[in-house]
């Protein structure tokens, strides 16, 4: 194998490796955010019937 392919193979290699890391970041981003909103869903629901009814008088 000439060193032009091997320079070619190793440049290929490190593209994929760093857009394997972009992806897994965003991932962990998104369970973030998602478990933040659960934990906020969570501490609604600890007052589950708050804001469940409205009084209206005519």
């Amino acid at each position: 194998m000439d060193i032009a392919a091997l320079s070619m193979a190793i440049s290929l290699q490190n593209v994929n490796n760093d857009a394997g890391v972009l992806m897994l970041s965003k991932s962990l981003d998104t369970l973030e955010e998602t478990g933040d909103n659960m934990v906020k869903m969570m501490e609604q629901s600890v007052t589950p019937n708050l804001g469940q009814n409205i009084d209206i008088y005519v």
